[in-house]
């Protein structure tokens, strides 16, 4: 057994997995081969009789981590071992020590969806995760509702603090009415138990002598609390993560307990894991370059796998041009470079950034799996479109439009947090895409809606999801578009610990990538509040603009930026347009969309040729509108 638990291990592998006894920080890079190291060292523990293995306890943080883990282990003839998540070893041991078998909650949107339709507008509408998920950071802080006011001052709940602290009083009081707890009342009744119960905590620290936690950048103060009861004074305990992946701050999870964790126990031994086996060497020098301002714990990813294609910074004068080459890169890396659909990844810090690509793919026919739920799936659409079927044939753009305003659309673009900024962006598009459409006919809308949206296939196709669903996860291809300022980092992004997340969130999407990475950004982006962004500050970090190197290329297209809604030639343009519809009694857009007309005052074709090269405009238009667009632009 010996031979198979150290076979093809690196040398800080191997130290890791000789270190049996007291305790161990395994500070493990992405794509190092963590779960393989630390199933290792358990199987290491057993083979060299430190201890049994049901001494032996393994906390993940999902029943798939536990389960993978479990695997392995059986694989090296290790068995009797429990690897658990935090939430299953807590309920086995408050069943085991009171006898009772608490209904939990699968889902808090349970209780608060009655909360939520109290609530006044337009906060009605307030997401359920949402709101979940600011009850998830208070409670897994330790914080009760009476302290939640005093606790929030400085942060930006999804609705007012006051009125989140009654969502919170109201919540808790609903819930015990039902004889229901959550998830964090077992951690917290079962460090509760623990702490009352002297022989309780006796019995479950003489069955447990040495404890492994994974993604320990991860825990919370809650977990990190019942942690410290189930190990005590003792010093076998081995602890696994990277702190540059720690990127969950919003349910009150912080990396400061793994990087604290060599001096919160003499004689820690630390143990660097920096070969990485997933990554091209060309896509971890784009990584490499933005460590050093990540903080922490200093890492840097040294390639196992031979060279690849470099990495691609791109700059596009629009939006509609970005999504445009990113999916025709998509057609190229499937039929040239055989990369499976599935294979392809698109990242987005936001849900609702989903919608672009959802539409483009599926216009060119090439499937797509949209992880969340794809824009047809999510509320807003859904909503939307349920209420569509009962309402009489009319002014589609003027229907929508009342139907958005009373799903409390915010007009101006706000920013907004977690899912309330996607069903914001969802009501967004919604309203562009009734206006794109114009007409009488809802039901002909709706079925624009479907024809547009429609090539979802669950677990088949590229996969478009957002940077904190891919951790995990690798592709062969990732592209992370929209690097953009107030993109990512995000508008609400305040404070240098917000930030640092930020930073993160954009080192987790490049280190998702083994064979092709693709960045990018628009200098324009029509409809949408803001229609010039600034490129990310990030950008910087990793490809400094006056030393590209060997690992990125960087490239331009329609590089002079975008022109201003008040741009001279761009009015005239949209004025010849709005009367070309008028006289040939279509909406405006089949004629040109805003995107389209915005790369024509922003490029100035002169030429037949030069007008064709512009992304919207095909043979059919060009034969149509040539001669007066032409004759536009060169008289202004």
């Amino acid at each position: 057994m010996d031979a198979a638990i150290f076979e093809d291990l690196n040398d800080a592998q191997r130290d890791a997995v000789q270190a049996v006894r007291g305790p161990v920080c395994i500070l493990a890079g992405a794509g190092t081969g963590k779960t393989t190291t630390i199933t290792r060292r358990i199987a290491q523990q057993v083979a060299t009789d430190a201890f049994d293995p049901e001494e032996i306890l393994a906390v993940t943080f999902t029943e798939k981590a536990a389960r993978e883990m479990g695997s392995r282990l059986s694989a090296l003839d290790v068995h009797g071992l429990r690897a658990r998540t935090f939430h299953a070893a807590a309920l086995a041991q408050y069943r085991r020590f009171t006898g009772e078998a608490p209904e939990i909650l699968a889902a808090k949107g349970q209780i608060l969806h009655a909360i939520a339709q109290k609530l006044p507008p337009p906060y009605k509408f307030m997401p359920l995760r949402d709101l979940a998920t600011e009850i998830e950071w208070a409670k897994n802080r330790r914080i009760t509702p009476d302290r939640y006011l005093s606790a929030v001052d400085g942060r930006d709940p999804p609705v007012p603090p006051d009125l989140m602290h009654r969502v919170f009083v109201e919540y808790e009081r609903r819930k015990s009415r039902m004889g229901r707890i959550d998830f964090e009342d077992l951690l917290e009744r079962t460090l509760t138990l623990l702490a009352d119960d002297e022989h309780a905590l006796g019995m479950v620290r003489s069955r447990y002598r040495s404890f492994t936690v994974d993604e320990y950048q991860d825990v919370n103060l809650l977990q990190q609390s019942l942690l410290e009861a189930w190990v005590g004074e003792r010093p076998d305990i081995c602890v696994v993560g990277d702190d540059y992946q720690s990127i969950f701050g919003f349910t009150g999870a912080t990396p400061r307990y793994l990087l604290s964790f060599p001096d919160r126990y003499a004689g820690c031994r630390v143990v660097r894991l920096e070969h990485n086996y997933r990554s091209t060497p060309e896509v971890l020098g784009v990584a490499n370059r933005l460590a050093p301002v990540l903080r922490g714990s200093a890492k840097t990813l040294i390639a196992t796998r031979p060279r690849g294609a470099n990495p691609t910074l791109r700059e596009f004068a629009t939006g509609s041009e970005e999504v445009s080459w990113i999916t025709s890169e998509i057609r190229r890396l499937h039929d040239v470079e055989n990369v499976a659909y599935e294979r392809i990844a698109v990242l987005h810090r936001i849900n609702g950034r989903s919608e672009d690509f959802e539409e483009a793919l599926s216009k060119v026919r090439i499937p797509f799996q949209v992880k969340d739920g794809s824009f047809m799936r999510r509320p807003a659409a859904r909503t939307a479109i349920a209420r569509l079927r009962h309402e009489p044939d009319g002014d589609v753009m003027g229907t929508v439009a009342r139907l958005v305003s009373s799903a409390g659309h915010d007009p101006e673009g706000g920013d907004f947090s977690g899912e309330e900024a996607t069903r914001q962006a969802d009501l967004g598009r919604l309203l562009r895409l009734a206006e794109e459409f114009g007409g009488t006919s809802l039901a002909a809308f709706v079925q624009d809606l479907r024809s547009r949206f429609a090539e979802e296939d669950e677990g088949r196709g590229v996969v478009l999801l957002t940077y904190h669903r891919s951790k995990g996860l690798e592709f062969d291809a990732v592209f992370l578009p929209r690097l953009e300022d107030k993109e990512l980092p995000f508008a609400l992004a305040k404070g240098d610990d917000e930030l640092a997340e930020e930073r993160r969130l954009l080192y987790v999407g490049i280190t998702r990538a083994r064979r092709f990475l693709y960045m990018s950004w628009a200098a324009f982006r029509a409809g949408e509040r803001r229609t010039r962004p600034r490129p990310s500050p990030f950008i910087q970090e990793v490809m400094p603009a006056r030393e590209p190197g060997p690992a990125a290329t960087r490239t331009a297209r329609f590089s002079p930026v975008a022109p201003a809604p008040d741009d001279p030639l761009f009015e005239t343009l949209r004025a010849w347009r709005l009367r070309v519809s008028q006289e040939g009694g279509v909406p405006a857009y089949v004629v040109f969309d805003n995107k389209t007309l915005a790369m024509i005052a922003n490029a100035k074709p002169i030429t037949r040729a030069a007008l064709l090269a512009i992304p919207g405009v095909g043979p059919a238009k060009l034969d149509r509108y040539a001669e007066d667009v032409l004759q536009i632009v060169k008289s202004i």
